[in-house]
């Protein structure tokens, strides 16, 4: 006896396991639904010109969602394309009408951009979106070069002066008219302004600020862009100079601005509204001054301009404010062009740094401690002040935070090791704030903590830490709800959160939010695959067959296939005990030679085949005797057509196993029903539902502890099986025959016979393969009489339960083949049935190997009684026996005793032989493959699901 204690490719051992394990986890754990239930029509509109024609290539293609992938991706044209976005993008009333579903993380409820990449070839080439620095990818364009370019030479004061006024005034409009940097722009105003009115200098302040905002600091105010130019000093010279800000309607320039009305003032110091001290720190005496509104197009203040002292030591005059005006309403469209230049130059270079914040963030999403440390490090930068905080609310109350993270200014600075998470806790919470934004997603920006009731003073005691300014704001995931709050205190130089931040934060905000909600569904995902694997480790333990029972079964000594009739077509298993059945197992492994040529362990192989009898289910049909029946008719077709030669040994290992498993953990109903019912298969397999199922049930045993029948194959040898394998049960579905049987059936036309040079067409034998199994599985048709009315009574059973759960749980009407109404007219449904899958297949078949014909001619005898029982209008109706119980040999001793054909028997040890307890899957557990059979699993649903009609043009 072979031992079984090597530890090599062991599913869940710690060595490298077999490439089948690696598959069936990947599958179990990440596959994902790939296409709508629905299919590649749902929610399109049918044809105008709708015909059974039409139903019937609509229905194909439902059922070949890859074939219209496939189509689509070669053929579908720009214009088909763009009307597919419009006609499926959210209309804004609908969106307005169901305001419920704007918060929906789904990607399918966001409305459509209707704008394609073609419009931006308007503007010549652009720059590249990403560029790379230091090799990582970064979305922040390259910093323009500090050299301003060449401009034409501007004329001398002197030269200026010998102009008359219109020409000096339209010198002075082509000097400014062709600038787009506001500083500079600032600058060429005010020289030229004193050049207009033989001024001594000017200052230029601009409106910052919200008209009507509720914060005081986000309020208008005025800004100097540039004070006390003079007409030697340069632009690189004024940018030295501190920023100075005045209230709005403060002093004369506030005056200005609120009022739109120009100020002349022949004596400063006699205006109650000058401010003497600027004078004092600059030691410079303003004596006359001519204040004037900068206006836009529609009317709007966007500046003051001011200047100071005439040269000729008199006040400016009327005609000084005249020409003052006129070429401010220049200078008003220049600044205008230019501020909104800058704002789209600012407005790129934010969009690039959210861009690049949002590709830090999405970056790695492993923990939520990296996330949340990558979220302050990068806040704290962009906004810089001195403490930031991400405190995340509690699931159970919004009022509440599981867990608090802070950065300080510094920390970053910290020598030794980075880290790689933030630290937490470090500092007293102000639940007064942070608990008002959690509860209400208001974002709250305050300019003075201590005047703010909400603030709770307490929090600074002891700390040497100071609240001044707070930014406070909720962070929200994809659906709208708070899942966290981010705080900000204390920006630095003393200034204030203005609306810019506000901004700057919120959008960032978005980011962070999905990026915390995706790494808290990682997470969780983590943990439900640790779970799973728990729990796949206790199915496999659970879902194999004890090791008594298979010593059990591996004492017995194994009858010859004439024994059985394992050869025959005709084949009968109704005499057979469900002990009989994998005894007639073991002699098919064993008459094809497998135990001795892949070195299978004796015992593991009786283990595995009890363990795959286990996971079938106790339904009507689909159950360890359909599967023993279809494995069987393999052996049959393999061995009396000698076909075995042309697959070699490792693919009919495969077959024989796919037969066996194709259908395992079936549980009674068809892929259309799991869609229907939204089953958690169907979410998980998009296509051939119950056949990736079957296929993943299969790895599952075979690679169980004492079920790996392929331990000891190569590697390469294991990928090839298993491929096999899978081919072998998807080719099980339906929608996989239909695809492949017009192939099929040309090249038997051309060919006439299987011939050895097959063996070396992959593809051949790949489609061979493939129309094999769906031959097997559909072989109760090819059977006497008596066996395919018996088979088709447990298949009506099923189905009609099947239409039971539709009706009452789903609220359906079944379609007419799983109608317990319709009953009578099952005979003609499987005439057409018969005509339209059966007859094409077996008909190919019986050209390619004489010896298959007398499976042509039993269906053909089989269509006659069907036709019979179908015109029988007032004769004898067919008793489906669904009230019965078929009788069938049920008893379970596998005692070396009981075989009375010893001839060409295979002995294992005799020590301990037992008897096995009786076990049956259920009492119509019994036969063959239905004829009905596959009707259920998988044949093309069509518009109308009440109706069946025969699909003659496949």
């Amino acid at each position: 006896m072979m031992s079984t204690g090597r530890a090599i490719y062991q599913p869940y051992s710690t060595k490298r396991p077999r490439p089948g394990k690696q598959k069936l986890e990947l599958r179990l754990q990440l596959r994902s639904i790939e296409e709508p239930a629905g299919g590649a029509g749902g929610g399109m509109p049918a044809p105008s010109c709708y015909d059974a024609e039409c139903a019937r290539t609509e229905a194909w293609l439902d059922e070949n969602q890859e074939f219209v992938h496939d189509y689509f991706l070669r053929k579908a044209t720009r214009q088909v394309v763009d009307a597919w976005l419009v006609s499926h993008a959210t209309p804004p009333s609908a969106e307005l009408a169901s305001p419920s579903r704007a918060g929906s993380g789904s990607g399918a409820t966001t409305p459509v951009r209707k704008i394609s990449a073609h419009e931006f070839e308007r503007g010549g080439l652009l720059k590249p979106l990403v560029t790379t620095v230091d090799g990582t990818p970064t979305f922040l364009g390259d910093q323009p070069p500090h050299a301003t370019p060449s401009r034409p030479q501007r004329r001398s004061r002197h030269e200026l002066r010998q102009l008359d006024e219109k020409e000096l005034i339209f010198e002075l409009v082509k000097d400014i008219c062709n600038e787009l940097e506001v500083r500079v722009l600032c600058h060429k105003i005010l020289q030229n302004v004193s050049i207009l009115l033989d001024a001594d200098r000017g200052s230029l302040f601009l409106v910052q600020g919200e008209r009507a905002s509720p914060n005081p600091q986000n309020g208008r105010c005025l800004v100097s862009k540039l004070f006390d130019v003079c007409s030697k000093s340069t632009p690189e010279q004024m940018e030295q100079l501190e920023e100075i800000r005045i209230p709005w309607g403060s002093g004369i320039v506030g005056y200005v601005a609120e009022s739109g009305e120009p100020v002349n003032i022949p004596d400063a110091y006699k205006d109650e509204r000058f401010n003497h001290d600027i004078d004092q720190q600059t030691g410079y005496k303003t004596r006359s001054l001519l204040c004037m509104p900068i206006k836009d197009i529609n009317g709007e203040v966007i500046g003051v301009a001011q200047v100071i002292n005439k040269q000729s030591d008199g006040p400016f005059t009327a005609y000084d404010e005249k020409v003052f005006s006129s070429y401010l309403q220049f200078c008003g469209i220049g600044l205008r062009n230019a501020q909104l230049y800058e704002r789209s130059q600012l407005e790129v270079k934010r969009n690039q740094v959210l861009l690049d914040l949002a590709r830090m963030v999405f970056e790695e999403q492993s923990t939520i401690e990296h996330m949340v440390l990558r979220i302050l490090t990068h806040t704290q930068s962009l906004i810089r002040c001195q403490r930031v905080q991400v405190l995340l609310v509690h699931e159970a109350s919004k009022g509440s935070f599981s867990r608090v993270f802070d950065l300080e200014a510094g920390d970053d600075t910290d020598l030794g090791t980075p880290r790689t998470s933030p630290y937490e806790s470090r500092f007293p919470i102000n639940i007064g704030i942070t608990g008002y934004v959690a509860t209400t997603g208001e974002t709250v920006n305050i300019p003075d903590a201590y005047l703010d009731p909400r603030f709770d003073p307490s929090v600074d005691e002891g700390t040497g830490f100071k609240h001044n300014t707070i930014l406070c704001m909720a962070i929200k995931n994809s659906e709208g709800r708070i899942i966290g709050v981010i705080q900000l205190i204390n920006k630095f130089d003393e200034l204030l959160f203005t609306k810019n931040d506000e901004n700057f934060v919120e959008a960032f905000a978005i980011f962070c939010g999905m990026g915390i909600h995706n790494t808290h569904m990682y997470e969780k995902a983590i943990t439900a695959m640790a779970k799973q694997s728990v729990t796949l480790d206790v199915l496999s333990y659970h879902a194999s067959a004890s090791l008594d029972d298979a010593q059990r079964l591996r004492t017995l000594r194994i009858p010859s296939s004439a024994h059985f009739s394992l050869h025959e077509l005709a084949f009968d298993d109704i005499e057979m005990t469900d002990d009989d059945t994998l005894r007639a197992c073991l002699r098919m492994f064993l008459d094809l030679d497998f135990v001795e040529r892949f070195h299978i362990d004796y015992s593991v192989l009786c283990r595995w085949l009890l363990s795959v009898k286990k996971n079938y289910r106790n339904v009507t049909y689909h159950n360890w005797r359909h599967a023993f029946n279809v494995a069987q008719m393999m052996f049959a077709i393999l061995t009396e057509t000698q076909w075995w030669k042309i697959f070699g040994e490792l693919e009919c290992l495969a077959l024989i196993i796919g037969c066996l498993c194709h259908d395992l953990d079936h549980r009674g109903t068809n892929n259309s029903f799991q869609i229907k019912a939204s089953s958690p298969l169907a979410q998980l397999y998009s296509t051939s539902t119950m056949e990736h199922h079957h296929f993943d049930q299969c790895l599952m045993i075979l690679n169980s502890p004492g079920n790996q029948i392929l331990l000891n194959l190569s590697s390469d040898d294991y990928e090839k099986v298993v491929k096999v394998l899978e081919d072998a049960i998807l080719s099980t579905d339906l929608a996989v025959y239909f695809s492949k049987r017009k192939a099929f059936i040309e090249l038997v036309s051309t060919e006439r016979q299987v011939t050895p040079n097959w063996g070396e067409c992959e593809d051949r034998r790949g489609l061979l393969r493939a129309m094999l199994m769906t031959a097997c599985d559909l072989a109760a048709i090819t059977k006497p009489w008596p066996v395919e009315r018996r088979v088709a009574a447990l298949v009506a059973g099923e189905f009609f339960r099947q239409g039971d759960l539709e009706r009452q749980n789903l609220n359906l009407t079944p379609i007419d083949i799983m109608n317990r109404d319709k009953e009578d007219e099952l005979p003609a449904m499987q005439v057409k049935f018969i005509d339209t899958i059966c007859l094409p297949i077996y008909e190919a078949f019986a050209v390619l190997s004489p010896a298959l014909q007398p499976m042509l001619d039993r269906v053909k005898s089989n269509r006659g009684h069907w036709i019979d029982l179908s015109n029988n209008d007032g004769g004898e109706k067919f008793d489906y026996g669904l009230d019965k119980e078929p009788e069938r040999n049920d008893k379970s001793s596998i005692s070396s005793q009981n075989v009375d054909d010893t001839e060409n028997t295979y002995e294992g040890d005799s020590s301990g032989a037992v008897s096995l307890s009786s076990e049956t899957n259920s009492k119509y557990e019994n036969l063959e493959n239905p004829v009905v059979g596959l009707l259920c699993n998988n044949v093309l649903t069509l518009r109308d699901p009440n109706k069946f009609c025969p699909l003659n043009d496949y």
